[in-house]
């Protein structure tokens, strides 16, 4: 798995017992801290104040938090249910919890030690799998921009942070301008600065800067004018829930980039492990969108060491006492504003149900042939 200094996430059978291990994300990129969960309800904690974040990821804390459940002798039921629930739009951390609570429950007549054994033997086979994930998304992405772009010297804009922070590997659209970068096709990498909590300035600029990227960090507000003046080849973004449809949820400020880059002929790509696409959800209007806190919105987000909220530290105030705010975490682009949809099963292009269907169906048929013979749909 791919690691550049701290890892992301890890198990581990500490001296005090089992815990999951987390960079704290909040307080990047300042120091690199961590944050030890000897419980679900610290990892649950550690997931809705964003210490750990990113739809791939969540998936695999999702299943080693239930596999720290099971080792404890806690509720794994109520552990998968509470894990499940942290986060409402992001589909992969309730697949996680719910691969893992299903293997538990296979092994659970064998007796609880075997049973236990069995949830983090699939949490960390999870993990495993999310990092090959990661190089096919890179090895597809990389492909489809020489497409869709021809010629290299590519200026791609990004959103949010989707790296190896989100990734048991290097990523997802962050891992195919990596590939691109590595090629020497990556002329300048535009970070969308995120607002509220600002992930592309801390998070993305923190790993652009590592791999050595040429970048520039840009106000949200200011991508317009870069699309207007020529200087956008490519919008690269990940995801947190793709509907049947094809309809993506990323998070808040995505939909605004896919309008802009349609009415500049520039491709929209948008890139997630498969297991992203969640057919239970028929269209974009169906999933449910979390809403944050206002306060995240009207106080500035740094504290002291790390993110406002993080061991309590308060912000500076930015708006009146009491002023409300609106503050969804994520919004919905439609399919047809998405050139294409690149999983780690293949690309979808055009976006349409029946080709997400197709590569849905290729990943089922590839988990059940695999050694644990588990369906994972």
């Amino acid at each position: 798995m791919a690691e550049e200094g701290v890892p992301v996430i890890r198990y581990e059978e500490l001296p005090e017992g089992p815990a999951v291990v987390l960079l704290d994300q909040r307080r990047l990129p300042r120091e690199e801290t961590e944050w030890v969960c000897t419980d679900v309800p610290a990892l649950v904690d550690a997931i809705q104040s964003l210490a750990v974040r990113g739809a791939p990821v969540l998936g695999i804390a999702g299943g080693y938090g239930v596999a720290l459940a099971a080792a404890r002798g806690d509720d794994v039921a109520g552990a998968a249910e509470q894990l499940a629930n942290a986060r409402p739009t992001a589909v992969n951390l309730a697949y996680g919890a719910r691969l893992v609570e299903a293997a538990y429950r296979e092994a659970e007549r064998s007796g609880a030690g075997a049973a236990a054994a069995r949830a983090l033997a699939q949490a960390r086979a999870l993990h495993q799998e999310d990092a090959e994930g990661s190089a096919r998304l890179a090895e597809y992405g990389s492909a489809l921009l020489e497409e869709l772009v021809p010629g290299g010297g590519l200026r791609i804009l990004t959103h949010c942070n989707t790296g190896r922070l989100v990734s048991g590997g290097e990523g997802t659209a962050l891992a195919v301008v990596k590939a691109v970068h590595r090629a020497g096709g990556l002329r300048r990498l535009w970070v969308g600065e995120t607002r509220p909590l600002l992930q592309g300035a801390r998070l993305t600029a923190y790993e652009a800067a590592k791999a050595g990227m040429a970048y520039s960090v840009l106000t949200d507000g200011a991508a317009g004018s870069l699309f207007a003046s020529g200087e956008v080849d490519a919008v690269l973004v990940g995801a947190d829930r793709i509907a049947a449809d094809g309809s993506v949820a990323n998070k808040v400020g995505t939909y605004p980039l896919a309008v802009l880059a349609r009415h500049h002929r520039v491709p929209f790509v948008v890139v997630a492990p498969v297991t992203t696409v969640d057919p239970a959800t028929a269209a974009g209007c169906d999933i449910e969108v979390e809403q944050r806190a206002a306060h995240e919105v009207t106080e500035g987000p740094w504290g002291r060491s790390g993110l406002s909220g993080a061991e309590g530290e308060e912000g500076r105030a930015l708006a009146p006492v009491g002023a409300q705010a609106h503050n969804p975490a994520f919004d919905v682009t439609p399919s047809e504003l998405v050139t294409a949809v690149v999983t780690d099963q293949g690309v979808a292009s055009p976006v349409t149900a029946e080709r997400l269907g197709e590569l849905c169906s290729a990943s089922r048929r590839q988990a059940s042939g695999s050694a644990d013979g588990m369906m994972r749909s």
